[in-house]
């Protein structure tokens, strides 16, 4: 990414006619929050010691001590084209309030920026480069209501497939043209794109195929990504979902991951007489990620709706193992890449519910922890084709529930915290956070149970 000054971004503002800067940044779950201010506020000043929030209203600080920053990051400045008036968006990133301006160690593009930092010191490589995959529904309509007297969704599709749906054409595939439109805008966000088409779910299920970035430029391609699905829904008169199951008996929506790491430009995960073509640091790679899937879920798989999705029947990845063109596993071997500089694995797991930064850094970190080990996962028998049937361990299945992830994040975190990337406070409150999200589930009444057990 090319490094921008604060007169560069100034100038550009003056001469697009921009009225208004947007600052946008994650809060510690993932999710989206802006702050808007003219032009004429737009100083250096702003740029070095920031502007103050209320950080306990994002989730990272209690409410007595709840001062911070947010310091607009120059480099990702690019036009907003859903304000009516002439915005110029960028991301920030939270701040103490010290003389200093210390970064705030959760905010998780800062925690991104560490576990790159974190890799280049291990010394095995120098960049992570992520490929991602967005899979979502979209509604025709949709509405959702919860309280004491009522629990109840209603999802209106405008889809409808006897068989699966997956590369459908038009006219049954009824948003191409609004795909084309959000590829386009993508592209003017900078966010490069393979493809698009229409998943298997047939009742709207969508995906659009990214690009290979590093690991906070792929966080942020993927907050703008929502960002812009979103907006353009809203504009159709549409609803967009991440949710990875929003319909019982569909396909699930994930967020897979392909990723490879380089080391002076070459990639380090190739090598031709390796197990499928992979080197030996791949491979330590891939039995990282798999030792601490249990653990990962917890960041890659972070809603009680993400166990829904990691259910069988549904291409869905559940196993803990890899394998070449294995949907099912965990990790997937992409037959299909000849190109030796592409050489990859793709981590299927996880879904946009995660913090796409904390995601991506607890995988990676998970992978080092592999390699650094040497862990090897044909030995350990993470690789049932490798094995003769009669030999193979029994099948091992990822967590069923977020209560059962984080149950294993609590007890297998040591990996995370290597260059202070996570810290024992950001661990605790993540479990915090999830396991009321649990309970605030485990108090209401399902609507099924009424169908079960109403009439007893």
């Amino acid at each position: 990414m090319t490094r921008k000054t604060f007169q560069e971004v100034r100038q550009d503002a003056e001469a697009r006619g921009i009225q208004f800067i947007d600052l946008k940044m994650l809060d510690l779950s993932g999710r989206l929050h802006h702050l808007s201010f003219p032009l004429s506020r737009f100083t250096e000043d702003v740029c070095s010691a920031g502007i103050g929030f209320d950080g306990s209203s994002y989730g990272f600080r209690k409410v007595d001590n709840s001062d911070m920053v947010m310091i607009p990051d120059l480099d990702t400045a690019c036009l907003d084209p859903f304000r009516t008036r002439p915005t110029l968006t960028m991301f920030a990133q939270a701040h103490l309030t010290d003389d200093a301006r210390t970064p705030f160690s959760q905010d998780s593009r800062h925690l991104a920026r560490r576990a790159e930092q974190a890799l280049r010191d291990s010394g095995f490589a120098d960049l992570s480069q992520w490929g991602p995959e967005y899979e979502f529904h979209i509604f025709a309509e949709a509405a959702h209501a919860s309280g004491t007297n009522d629990a109840a969704f209603r999802l209106q599709s405008g889809e409808a497939f006897f068989q699966n749906a997956y590369h459908a054409c038009n006219p049954h595939d009824r948003y191409d043209d609004f795909r084309d439109e959000v590829c386009a805008c993508m592209g003017d966000f900078g966010i490069p794109v393979r493809y698009h088409h229409h998943e298997v779910g047939a009742q709207g299920q969508q995906e659009i195929e990214g690009w290979f970035a590093d690991l906070v430029t792929t966080g942020d391609h993927a907050v703008l990504t929502k960002y812009i699905l979103f907006n353009q829904a809203e504009r159709h008169g549409l609803k967009v979902t991440f949710m990875p199951k929003p319909l019982m008996d569909n396909a699930g929506s994930g967020w897979h991951l392909h990723q490879f790491l380089t080391k002076s430009g070459l990639n380090i995960f190739d090598d031709v007489n390796g197990y499928a073509g992979l080197s030996r640091a791949a491979l330590g790679y891939v039995g990282g990620i798999l030792t601490h899937a249990d653990a990962l879920c917890a960041l890659t798989n972070p809603s009680t709706n993400s166990y829904k999705r990691l259910v069988p029947g549904f291409e869905a990845p559940t196993v803990r193992t890899f394998g070449r063109s294995n949907r099912g596993a965990a990790i997937r071997i992409p037959s299909y890449v000849k190109d030796a500089s592409l050489r990859r694995i793709e981590y299927r797991p996880p879904d946009l519910t995660a913090n796409p930064y904390l995601c991506c850094a607890a995988i990676m970190l998970a992978g080092l922890d592999g390699i650094e080990k040497g862990i090897d996962p044909v030995a350990l028998g993470f690789a049932p084709e490798a094995v003769p049937e009669a030999q193979r361990k029994p099948i091992d299945y990822l967590p069923r529930s977020l209560a059962d992830a984080l149950d294993a994040l609590e007890q297998d975190h040591a990996f995370l915290l290597r260059g202070g990337v996570f810290d024992e406070d950001l661990i605790a409150r993540w479990l915090t956070i999830k396991r009321d999200e649990i309970a605030a589930i485990n108090k209401r009444p399902h609507p099924y149970e009424y169908t079960m057990y109403f009439d007893f």
